[in-house]
Parts: C-alpha cells; structure tokens; sequence
C-alpha cells in the first residue's frame, strides 16, 4: 500500500476551525498548539467543544506566535461569527466569548497535567437517562448501535480529555481521502445531497492512498499496527467513532443529520483513526508512511 501525506491540520482552539501545515513535530501529546486552548463550561461545569456548544465550529483562531514544547499555549486571536476579532488576553475574553454561544463560558490554555481537578468530567444527574445521553451525544437513533467507549482510554472516562491536553482520546486523528470520497459515493446513490467534507471530520493527518485494491475504509485495518511519518514513529490504536459535531452545520456546511445515518449504515458510525506517538519527531506534506508491522 502506497500513503502519502497530503494535509496536516492544526486546531488552536477546541472545537474552532483550524489551518493547515507543511510540516509538523510530533510529541508524546501530538502536534504542538493542536487543541491548546479549550472553553470551560461555567454553567454546567468541565471542558466542552462544539457537542456543547456548536457556535465554536463557525470561529477562527490564529495564533500570535508559533507553539513549540515549551509555549504549547501561546496567546491566541479568535474572529468571531459575526467578523469580530477578540485576544485570549483581552480582560472581557470571557464575556464575549458566553454572549457568542449563549452561555457562560471560560477560554483556557493547557494546564499541567497534575491539576486533575480542572479536566474532571462533571457529576452526572442521577436523574439522567444515561443511555439517552449517549445516543443524543452520538446522535445515533434509537435502532443504531452506540459506540463501545470501554474501548476508549480509562482516563478519558473520568477526565474530559487526557490531563494536561484538550484532545479527545488520542493525541493524533488520521483518515484517507478514501473514506471521504466512498461515503460521498453512498450518499449520492441513496439519492442524498449530503457533503462527507474534511472540514466536518477534524484530522490531523489526511492520506491519499495510491492502492486500487485499497478497502473502502482502509483505516480500518490499521488498527494495532506501527507506521512510520517523517522520522517519527505512530501507532493506530482504535477507530474513531464519531459524534454530533460532525452533523452541525456551520460556513457553507448546512445541518445535516443524515451524516450520521450514513456513518452508521456504511462503517459502523466509526470514520478515521485515532493514533499514539511511539516516537516523537517531524514529518512533512508529501512524506509516505511507511509501516512497520
């Protein structure tokens, strides 16, 4: 199998649009500056993305200074929906930020990973329908399946993300080109005008894949196996099954619930890949992943 490395993508703010980049380093926590800032929420308490508050998919962070290792978090500039542009570092940040999404909210960078209590998961009501919860979530109806989260990193179960970062589950997101370009093909034969666009999906890497004999989801295959980008070394750990941010309509992406229904019909409502950092170092645009297993 040939893959080739054709976009990297980098997200400055949780859950806000990000940008691409030629190349990249890779640590232990992923691509510095991915996910270095993160909203808190103040109403309903720990840290929460587009699920919660889907206003953030239409806001555009640009950092002021480039991350690296030591400024993972460095001050950010947001452009809001409406064309205004607001500083991690103006004193009102907070306040404009809870009046963009309706609630009241808090912009944070990465702290250490020993001040657990900031990324704790909040209680749940002991009133709440938990399997309710999780399909509203998962935005899956009643008759589909729900994703197995025993497969997701414990800490993630207590934590809303892995302390001292803002990412989900793993620190890296990978998919292929042939995933987008099979789920559009299924969409349209149903008769559908939904639109699989990258954009709705949030990797950090896209692959192309030079392999006519290539699986409609060859990600898929991947799982367990060791790759190596550039001159560092990644593992592929699990796939990523995905959620409601991905149906959320924002730029010229309208709302569309039938993302998911496709999701679920052609690959179990799983779509990329979600990876480990064996080996930290740099890779490029154009580089070929070459696997090791």
């Amino acid at each position: 199998m040939h893959a080739t490395i054709t976009d990297i993508f980098r997200y400055p703010v949780k859950s806000m649009k990000g940008h691409g980049l030629s190349s990249a380093l890779l640590t232990k926590r992923g691509i510095p500056g991915d996910r270095a800032w993160a909203l808190k929420d103040e109403l309903r308490g720990g840290i929460k993305g587009g699920k919660r508050f889907p206003e953030l998919l239409s806001m555009t962070p640009v950092f002021t200074s480039e991350p690296d290792e030591e400024n993972i978090s460095p001050t950010v500039s947001i452009t809001l929906q409406d064309g205004k542009v607001v500083s991690s570092t103006d004193k009102d940040i907070n306040a404009v930020l809870s009046s963009a999404v309706g609630s009241p909210v808090s912009l944070w960078p990465i702290l250490p990973e020993n001040q657990l209590e900031h990324y704790l998961r909040p209680p749940m009501d002991e009133n709440v329908d938990v399997e309710a919860y999780y399909r509203e979530i998962f935005a899956r109806n009643p008759d589909e399946p729900l994703p197995d989260v025993s497969l997701f990193p414990e800490e993630v179960l207590k934590y809303e993300s892995p302390p001292g970062s803002y990412f989900d589950a793993f620190p890296i997101l990978v998919m292929s080109k042939a995933s987008l370009i099979h789920l559009n093909k299924a969409a349209a034969s149903a008769g559908g005008h939904s639109n699989f666009d990258v954009r709705r999906f949030r990797p950090n890497i896209l692959l192309d894949l030079f392999d006519m004999e290539a699986n409609d989801f060859p990600e898929n295959e991947w799982m367990g196996r060791r790759a190596k980008i550039g001159n560092a070394v990644i593992k592929f750990e699990m796939p990523c099954p995905r959620c409601v941010i991905t149906t959320h309509g924002f730029d010229d992406l309208p709302k569309d619930p039938k993302i998911m229904r496709h999701l679920v019909k052609e690959n179990g409502g799983n779509l990329g890949a979600y990876v480990s950092i064996v080996t930290p170092g740099s890779f490029n645009t154009g580089d070929i992943i070459e696997f090791l297993d």
